[in-house]
């Protein structure tokens, strides 16, 4: 392990035993008369798999029939993003393709990937993290960089902030949507 690695797992550690931690009642996050869920605790992981029961190639019916579906609104080229219910509300964005759930993104930490990258570090300490299996990329205008991890035909995309260096968004998905979408911009 790195000595930056270990300072920083340390730093955290010795703030946890100051800094007492304030956890919302669980029933304040569960539906209008839906039972409490016991033990429950905020989102932590967001994989290429999607999140929770937001599942990559999920069908937006299906989610809203299930009360997953907060709101939603239309984007280009078909596209319709989407608020998430329960712990994941406010944490994550949805983007549906065709109907079926094709981004989700958050600019929240956590959740962490599952390797344990997320919004607000530096794009040095997400190579730290990834090591070969990632890499600094540029869209096609040249006017933004992002860090981009592979993982068969999806990928984990961490791009810029707007007012900071590192990371301010963290988004999983099909390359073919998630990465395109970067390095090409939006098809409207």
């Amino acid at each position: 392990m790195k000595r930056q690695s270990i300072l920083l797992t340390s730093a955290v550690l010795a703030l946890g035993t100051l800094v007492p931690a304030t956890v919302a009642p669980a029933a304040a996050a569960a539906p209008v008369g839906a039972a409490p869920t016991v033990g429950h605790s905020h989102p932590q992981v967001l994989s290429v798999g999607g999140a929770g029961v937001y599942r990559i190639g999920a069908g937006l019916a299906a989610l809203t029939a299930a009360g997953r579906i907060d709101w939603t609104a239309p984007g280009c080229g078909g596209v319709v993003h989407a608020g998430a219910t329960g712990s994941w509300a406010g944490v994550i964005l949805l983007a549906f393709r065709d109907g079926l759930l094709v981004e989700v993104g958050t600019a929240t930490a956590p959740p962490r990937s599952p390797a344990g990258a997320a919004v607000g570090m530096s794009f040095a300490e997400l190579e730290d993290v990834y090591g070969r299996r990632g890499s600094l990329i540029r869209n096609d205008a040249g006017d933004a960089e992002a860090y981009l991890v592979r993982v068969g035909s999806r990928v984990e995309l961490f791009t810029g902030h707007p007012i900071r260096p590192g990371v301010g968004y963290f988004q999983v998905g099909p390359a073919n949507f998630v990465e395109r979408n970067f390095r090409q911009g939006t098809a409207c």
